[in-house]
């Protein structure tokens, strides 16, 4: 009787355990606002994460954009008394109360993606919506260089996403003035609703440079608008979303329908960790903001690999979750048996043996899938920032080919306009001119490859023209073939030019560029034949399949080939086959260029036994080209007129950067004032002794203290937007800026507005109307004060003066320990300093140099300087050890740079001083 009474016992308790794990621990609803693939992605990774705790149940209600079914939604959550709602709110406003009532009655919530008008909430987790609108208008603005014109696709009003994208997109556009919003359109997220409006815009704007759309779906349908119009090559489109998979955001950025779009990141497994955060009373974040990038062509198919990998670990997530399900199941199943066979004691020892193993499997499954996850995590954000490294090295790159061009057009010309005199003289003898004329010959091919270089700078940044005249093609082709007679004769190569007969072979064209063309596909044929081979054009005349007249030109030379790997990315920008050929791996890239620009196709075959032919095909007539008139060329080609050397430099002040166009060697005074009459009046005043910069309002002249760093600062007072004295709050609040004089002028003389400013850190006041004289005097008084302010920081001992601020005194004394605590790294730089206090390069240095009179590196090796002696006086160190102990590289550049500083040698200190102790 006791046996089976303890058999009863131990049946009660079994059914009671399996009545607790079939209830969950916590129940987890969520309302989402809307059913697309970005909302579908997010419900799957709620769900994928949920699996890793146990005890939890989700349930996800979805609504299409419908506010009165999503308040329903939540109303059910609320009375089913769940533990946690995640919610979307379709619209802002009209969701607030009900999600307010949730919170109230003390059920957690999470707002996602959107938010509500209150702060009834427990925790947030997206993007920030309006840094993701202002990084694409930031982005807009590069790609139009600050001029075009824009057409906005919001999504549904009243949802803080598209109120957050729109005004985000707006403060970034609005630094621009020549970049123009010409409309504004409500498609409430929707791809068909995004097509109808894209119509109607098309019908009333006929200039239209990019269309921004809030999420990549609208973009898809404005772009089905514009091609439908056979106007999609006229305009750039851009999204949000960049979901992979076919006909979303990554595959469009690919195909090309999209010129860019940005990542807004779902975060279904955050929002899942911080549910579990909530409920298990661990300590979150209320607010967690989740990061967005761009992608676009330059790194749009990494993105693709990556997405494509991630997808394929999460079908293996989903099927080892389905494993572990029919592991669930069949543990089910046998706890039936089980509990129906209540004499089995084996079977159910069994039972309980192998749900322990279950659970085990289980718990080594959720650890490894979760560092699985993180390394993915991990590895997509170094692809993330290996693609923003990658975009600012090709930018350095370019700005460095300009730079190093435009200072090479300067001397070229300086050379060849004076020996284009000398070879007039008529009294040079045979000797001097034919010197004369090697130096003319070299001169014209260095001013061929700077003209190159600049423009590819040109094709890069969209500027290149189309200037088309009526031109014989093949009367050009024969004159030009006389170019190559000579390189012919002494390579003796066999060079033959046919030509179909039947055509006149007339053609609108520009004759430069084809010029251009020809020359770069002749030069490329000369340099990789052989002596003794052969180099073969035709030109022909054929009619496409469009029924387009089109004129062909094929070069054909023997004994080169060209491997279908590098063949694919022979018009590459910098793309050069090996390290072996010279040359700057751009001029197929522009003969590409150049061929496009007149509605034209190159294309290229190669194999061993013709060897290597281009193809040029270039319509009779460009149907958007009428009469002679010149007009811009698609975005991504551009060029520089190559009749010469250009003769005056304001050609080139448009490609110089900012930070070139004043004397540095001044000190540089930055005036602030909306009036520009008053900024021409101080800037004539002040440009004969001083770099002076100018800024329209306060915030581009903080944005402009911030990058240049000036000497002192002119600001008006009464200004719209942020006034001079909020300017100089902020200035003096700012590490970079805190230590620069600022003049404050004002119409307005009443002392409290003056104590404002003083309150502020404004240095001095003068009053409109000011005397230019005492204006002039009393920057020339800061400066001086400044400069003896300098020669104090610049010493070890400690500063006292009034009129040096605290925060500029830590900032030096924190300069110099980190100095002394690292002085004996060799391969300490200013790169590396400016890392650990928080400024860039540029900006150290003129803090540094305007606070100590020395430079960061003039700093840091007398700072070793002086260690070196203290050392060499106390200590029985070589030389070289100290050499090596305080930071220097070598022995003799230390001997050389301690004579310099002291005057003399180290070893002459030792013998003057008697040796180290």
């Amino acid at each position: 009787m006791n046996r089976i009474h303890f058999i009863f016992i131990l049946l009660l308790f079994l059914i009671f355990c399996a009545c607790r794990r079939d209830t969950p621990t916590y129940r987890i609803g969520v309302s989402q606002c809307s059913d697309d693939e970005w909302r579908h992605r997010m419900n799957q990774e709620i769900l994928r994460e949920a699996m890793f705790y146990d005890g939890v149940e989700v349930e996800i209600r979805t609504v299409k954009d419908d506010t009165e079914k999503q308040k329903q939604d939540i109303r059910y959550f609320i009375d089913q008394k769940v533990d946690l709602i995640i919610v979307a709110p379709n619209q802002a406003a009209p969701l607030t109360a009900i999600v307010e009532e949730a919170f109230d009655k003390g059920i957690a919530v999470i707002t996602f993606d959107r938010n509500i008008l209150s702060d009834k909430y427990t925790a947030f987790v997206g993007a920030d919506n309006y840094e993701v609108g202002k990084s694409v208008g930031n982005y807009i603005a590069s790609m139009l260089k600050g001029k075009g014109n824009i057409v906005e696709l919001t999504g549904l009003a009243g949802s803080t996403p598209a109120i957050d994208r729109h005004q985000g997109f707006i403060t970034a556009i609005s630094q621009y003035p020549d970049i123009t919003l010409l409309c504004q359109e409500d498609a409430g997220w929707l791809r068909e609703l995004a097509e109808e409006k894209m119509d109607t815009i098309l019908s009333r704007f006929n200039d239209i440079d990019v269309v921004y759309a809030q999420n990549d779906r609208m973009a898809a349908g404005a772009y089905q608008a514009a091609l439908r119009h056979a106007r999609e090559d006229d305009m750039s489109f851009i999204g949000i979303d960049a979901l992979p998979g076919e006909g979303y955001g990554l595959d469009l950025v690919n195909k090309g329908v999209l010129e860019a779009t940005f990542i807004y990141p779902t975060g279904g497994d955050r929002v899942i960790q911080i549910a579990m955060d909530i409920l298990e009373g661990r300590s979150y974040s209320r607010e967690t903001i989740l990061n967005t990038a761009v992608v676009d062509p330059t790194n749009s198919h990494v993105m693709t690999l990556q997405t494509r990998e991630i997808s394929e670990l999460d079908t293996k997530i989903e099927t080892l979750n389905n494993r572990i399900g029919i592991y669930l199941s069949r543990y089910a199943t046998q706890q039936i048996i089980l509990y129906g066979s209540l004499f089995f004691l084996l079977l159910v020892a069994g039972l309980l043996l192998i749900v322990y193993k279950s659970l085990r499997t289980k718990n080594r499954l959720n650890a490894e899938l979760s560092k699985q996850k993180i390394q993915l995590e991990t590895q997509r954000d170094q692809l993330i920032e290996l693609s923003r490294q990658l975009e600012e090295a090709t930018h350095a790159k370019l700005v460095f080919f300009t730079n190093i061009s435009h200072d090479f057009r300067t001397p070229l010309t300086l050379v060849a306009d004076p020996v284009d005199h000398l070879l007039a003289d008529r009294t040079l003898s045979e000797e001097q001119s034919k010197l004369l004329r090697l130096i003319k010959r070299n001169v014209d091919i260095l001013l061929r490859l700077v003209n190159q270089i600049l423009d590819f700078r040109k094709y890069e940044n969209g500027k290149l023209e189309f200037v088309p005249t009526r031109i014989n093609l093949l009367q050009s082709l024969q004159s030009w073939n006389a170019s190559f007679e000579e390189a012919a004769r002494k390579k003796h190569i066999h060079f033959t030019f046919n030509h179909t007969s039947g055509s006149d072979f007339d053609l609108n064209a520009d004759p430069e560029k084809m010029e251009r063309i020809y020359f770069n596909l002749m030069s490329n044929a000369f340099k990789f034949t052989p002596e003794n081979g052969k180099i073969t054009v035709c030109l022909s005349a054929s009619e496409s399949p469009e029924r387009v007249w089109a004129y062909r030109l094929t070069v054909a030379n023997t004994g080169s080939l060209i491997s279908s790997e590098h063949i694919r990315s022979i018009f590459d920008r910098f793309y050069k086959i090996d390290m072996h050929h010279a040359g700057s791996g751009i001029g197929l890239a522009l003969v590409k260029a150049f061929v496009e620009l007149h509605g034209g196709t190159i294309s290229v075959e190669s194999d061993e036994k013709q060897g290597t032919i281009f193809t040029v095909d270039i319509p009779v007539e460009r149907t958007d080209i009428s009469g002679q008139t010149a007009v811009s060329a698609i975005a991504d080609t551009d060029t520089v007129s190559v009749q010469g050397v250009a003769t005056s430099s304001e050609l080139l002040l448009e490609e110089i950067s900012e930070e070139e166009s004043y004397d540095t060697t001044k000190p540089v005074v930055l005036v602030i004032d909306d009036n520009a009459d008053i900024r021409s009046y101080v800037h004539s005043l002040l440009h004969a002794d001083y770099s002076v910069l100018e800024a329209a309002n306060g915030i581009e002249g903080i944005n402009k203290a911030m990058k240049y760093v000036p000497d002192v600062i002119i600001s008006d007072i009464m200004m719209p937007g942020l006034d001079g004295v909020e300017c100089c709050r902020r200035l003096k609040s700012e590490l970079q800026t805190c230590h620069i004089p600022i003049i404050l002028l004002t119409a307005c003389s009443l002392d409290e507005q003056r104590i404002q400013g003083y309150d502020v850190g404004a240095d001095s006041y003068i009053s409109k109307p000011f005397n230019s004289q005492v204006l002039v005097s009393r920057v020339r008084n800061l400066l001086d004060s400044t400069q003896r302010i300098k020669q104090v920081m610049g010493e070890a001992s400690m500063i006292t003066r009034e009129n040096v601020c605290d925060m500029d005194k830590d900032f030096v004394a924190r300069f110099k320990s980190l100095i002394e605590k690292q002085m004996n790294d060799s391969s300490l730089n200013v790169e590396d300093l400016g890392k650990e206090m928080g400024l860039s390069r540029v900006q150290l240095y003129r803090k540094i140099k305007s606070l100590t009179n020395y430079s960061p590196n003039e700093l840091l090796r007398i700072t070793r300087l002086k260690k070196a002696t203290s050392l060499l006086s106390s200590t029985s160190l070589s030389i070289a050890e100290i050499c090596y102990e305080v930071g220097f590289t070598s022995p003799s550049y230390f001997a050389k740079c301690y004579k310099e500083q002291y005057g003399e040698s180290p070893s002459d200190y030792l013998k003057r001083t008697g040796g180290g102790g």
